[in-house]
């Protein structure tokens, strides 16, 4: 999993409005997070608080990007059910995950599989990762990252 002070990798992936390159939203923070599978309830709870403080990063010049394993129709849906902002990537055909570090083997009632681990990473406007979270737990989390975001300008 990449770490505080690793560069964020320069990525393209697919969401449901078009393509999400990183190269051109450097100079702005840059928050990714990743989540299991789109409108499930942790998943939902997670992007809607997002959602509900998307003014709030704009403010700070900050971009959020939720990323699933889902495709481009699936988020689309995600999107228009629960009237999310952020973007959504579609990491079905991609590695992002990967080259994050989150696709990871996991475990339920005693059989293995490979999942996206729910996590989130901050960048700064140079492109290096300023803080990470592995194993995110949903309720407060997108307020704990805002509180994060508004500490690097001061």
């Amino acid at each position: 999993m990449l770490k505080v002070n690793d560069t964020i990798p320069n990525f393209e992936i697919l969401t449901d409005r078009g393509e999400f390159k990183i190269s051109n939203h450097l100079g702005k923070k840059i928050v990714v997070f990743f989540f299991p599978k789109a409108d499930t309830s942790g998943c939902t709870a997670e992007s809607i608080a997002f959602t509900n403080l998307h003014k709030k990063f704009d403010k700070l010049n900050c971009i959020v990007i939720g990323i699933s394993k889902d495709n481009q129709k699936k988020q689309a849906k995600f999107r228009e059910k629960h009237n999310l902002t952020c973007e959504l990537g579609a990491d079905f055909e991609n590695n992002v995950c990967e080259q994050f570090g989150v696709w990871v083997e996991k475990s339920m009632y005693g059989r293995k599989y490979m999942g996206v681990q729910r996590a989130t990473f901050i960048s700064n406007e140079q492109g290096i990762i300023s803080s990470v979270w592995e194993k995110v737990k949903v309720p407060g989390h997108a307020e704990e990252v805002l509180a994060t975001i508004e500490k690097m300008d001061k």
